[in-house]
C-alpha cells in the first residue's frame, strides 16, 4: 500500500498545484470570522473530493466487472487518462480561467463549508490526476479497506498545504492578507508553469505504462 501511495505523489502533487480553492480560501479569510469560515471551506471540499473519490472508484470498479479482462481495462482507463493529460499539458490547451471572487465580510461557515463542496463538484470534470490516482489505486487490487485508506491518505495529504490560509490568519491576524495575497499570485506563477509540466510527465507515464502492458504484457508499474 506504501510503494502504491508513492505512485500517487506526482498526481498529487499537480492536483495540489490547481489555485483555485486557495484563492476562495483566501477570500474566505476575509469574512467576520476568517478562521472558522476558511477552514470550513476546506472541509467542505475535501469531504466533497473524498466522496467523488468513492464514486468515482465504484464506477470504475463496476466497468471492470463487466468486461472479461479487468486488468485491460485498468490500463486502458490509464491510457485514455494519459492523453487527456498530455493534452491539457500542451500551451494550446484551452485552460478554464480563474475568476478571482471579490471581498466580501458577509459568508457564514455554513455557507462557506458548501461553496467549498460546490468548488469541488464544478471542478470534478477537469481533476484530471485526480482520476488518474484513482485508477493506479484500483490497478493495485487492494482490499476495500486499504482502498478507502489510501483515499482518505490522498485526500488529507491533498488538503495540508491549504491549511496555511486558516494558520496564517490565526497567527497574523489582519496582517496575514497581504501575506495570502502574495501566496496566491506565487501559486498561480507556478501553476502556470509547473502544472503543464507535471501533468505531461504524468500522462507521459500512464501511457507508456499502458503501450507496454498491451505490447509485452507488463507495465511500468
Amino acid at each position: 500500500m506504501i510503494e502504491t501511495f508513492g505512485i500517487l505523489i506526482p498526481f498529487l502533487i499537480a492536483d495540489v498545484l490547481n489555485p483555485v480553492l486557495f484563492a476562495f480560501m483566501v477570500y474566505a479569510a476575509g469574512t467576520q470570522r476568517p478562521v472558522v469560515t476558511s477552514s470550513a471551506m476546506l472541509l467542505g471540499h475535501t469531504a466533497a473530493y473524498f466522496g467523488a473519490g468513492i464514486v468515482i472508484a465504484l464506477g470504475l470498479e463496476k466497468i471492470t466487472h463487466y468486461l472479461a479482462n479487468p486488468s485491460s481495462i485498468d490500463y486502458l482507463i490509464a491510457l485514455v487518462v494519459g492523453l487527456l493529460l498530455l493534452w491539457v499539458a500542451l500551451p494550446t490547451a484551452k485552460k478554464p480561467e480563474t475568476k478571482r471572487p471579490e471581498d466580501s465580510g458577509s459568508m457564514t461557515p455554513l455557507a462557506a463549508f458548501w461553496l467549498g463542496a460546490v468548488i469541488n463538484f464544478i471542478g470534478i470534470p477537469f481533476a484530471l490526476p485526480y482520476f488518474a490516482a484513482i485508477d493506479q489505486i484500483l490497478k493495485a487490487n487492494l482490499t476495500t479497506g486499504d482502498t478507502l485508506v489510501l483515499l482518505v491518505a490522498y485526500n488529507l495529504v491533498y488538503a495540508l498545504p491549504f491549511l496555511v490560509v486558516p494558520v496564517l490568519v490565526a497567527s497574523l491576524g489582519e496582517r496575514s492578507r497581504p501575506v495570502l495575497q502574495r501566496i496566491n499570485r506565487t501559486l498561480e506563477r507556478a501553476s502556470a508553469f509547473l502544472m503543464p509540466v507535471l501533468l505531461g510527465l504524468a500522462g507521459l507515464a500512464l501511457v507508456a505504462d499502458a503501450l507496454l502492458y498491451f505490447t509485452i504484457g507488463q507495465g511500468l508499474f
